[in-house]
């Protein structure tokens, strides 16, 4: 039986954990603090579950940005934040509270062509020197 747990959390952020463990920290005053953090003590929340905002380290986004840390926003997945190392706190803070009315990166059209070689398979799927069959 799944049991499931109440929370007071009205969103949530992802950072990712190697971006971080790659920069020794890389933020606050002296530049040792890790950006989760941070983001924690900027926004007054905690670890547990009673908190306004989750701030959650996860193992890796795959980005891997040289000289930052990779941020999701859980309100607007759709966009992705590299945040430079020694960024203030205020900064990044402002950017998780902006209006939902910013753009969101559009994807690209479908109907550029394929590099050479590859081609579309049955489900939409990319396929480098192989065809897949239709159903």
């Amino acid at each position: 039986m799944i049991r499931v747990l109440a929370s007071r959390w009205q969103g949530s952020v992802l950072v990712c954990g190697k971006c971080s463990k790659k920069l020794d920290g890389g933020f606050g005053e002296k530049g040792r603090t890790p950006l989760v953090k941070l983001l924690r003590q900027a926004l007054g929340v905690k670890k547990d579950r009673k908190s306004e905002r989750g701030v959650v380290e996860v193992k890796c986004l795959g980005v891997c940005p040289k000289n930052a840390v990779v941020m999701v926003d859980g309100a607007r997945p759709d966009r992705w934040m590299l945040v430079p190392a020694g960024a203030d706190a205020d900064e990044v803070v402002a950017t998780l509270s902006e209006p939902a009315s910013v753009p969101s990166p559009s994807p690209p059209p479908s109907s550029l062509p394929l590099p050479s070689g590859e081609r579309e398979g049955a489900r939409g799927h990319l396929a480098v020197g192989r065809v897949w069959p239709r159903f």
